[in-house]
């Protein structure tokens, strides 16, 4: 029996992982338990230096990675700019949540005040939403903010398998978090256990998850003319 796939819009999952994700990361911060070594370094700097928001800091971050993407690639395409794009709404998205949902917001609710079950729900949760968001925004053509974009393109660039070079990413966004607090606070803050958790869980739960997504979706653009021009190469 031939294998159906059910087909979704690329321009519809983009929307979808990006909110997601957002989410995820806000649920992850309120628990206290540290966040991903990927937004480990802007969440770390967002508790130092509190004019800029956690999604705020997160484009300085990201473009100071794009620049280094682009060196690396040895080329800058104008549809790149898109990644940056991408983490400007993911951004916003993320103040938001953090905003509009009380166990979310740190002004309301500090991070790690909530109780312990719930937070390991939350962590968990907050976890596979990672992890799921992360995988259907490769699949979309629209390029994910420039952590995933950066994965996506140097494993293309170079041919890596894009599953162990993500893990490689995430080891090095720890080896950088854990400088960078011991720098700005001479102790663990902004990052824990759970940091430790999802640096070794990340990377293979979104291919898991890519595998999922793969069996039972097929993407293909709404706009097929659009999508040919966010060729990475």
């Amino acid at each position: 029996m031939k294998e159906t796939r059910i087909p979704v819009f690329a321009e519809a999952i983009y929307v979808i992982g990006l909110l997601l994700l957002s989410l995820s990361v806000a649920m992850i911060a309120s628990t206290g338990f540290g966040v991903s070594m990927v937004v480990a370094p802007a969440y770390i700097l967002s508790l130092k230096w509190t004019a800029l928001t956690f999604g705020q800091w997160e484009y300085v971050v990201q473009g100071v990675l794009f620049i280094a993407f682009c060196v690396l690639m040895r080329r800058v395409k104008l549809v790149y700019f898109s990644s940056f794009l991408t983490g400007v709404i993911y951004g916003a998205l993320l103040d938001l949540w953090r905003l509009v949902i009380p166990h979310f917001n740190p002004a309301v609710t500090p991070p790690g005040t909530l109780s312990l079950p719930l937070c390991i729900v939350y962590f968990v949760i907050g976890m596979l939403l990672t992890a799921v968001s992360v995988a259907i925004l490769f699949r979309t053509y629209f390029y994910p903010q420039v952590y995933d974009f950066f994965v996506k393109g140097i494993s293309e660039r170079f041919h890596f398998d894009r599953s162990k070079c993500k893990i490689v990413f995430d080891v090095s966004c720890l080896v950088v978090s854990c400088g960078l607090t011991l720098l700005l606070f001479g102790r663990p803050e902004g990052i824990g256990i759970g940091t430790i958790v999802m640096t070794v869980c990340n990377g293979l739960l979104i291919a898991a998850a890519g595998k999922g997504f793969d069996r039972l979706f097929s993407v293909v653009p709404a706009w097929p003319s659009l999508a040919a021009r966010f060729s990475i190469l």
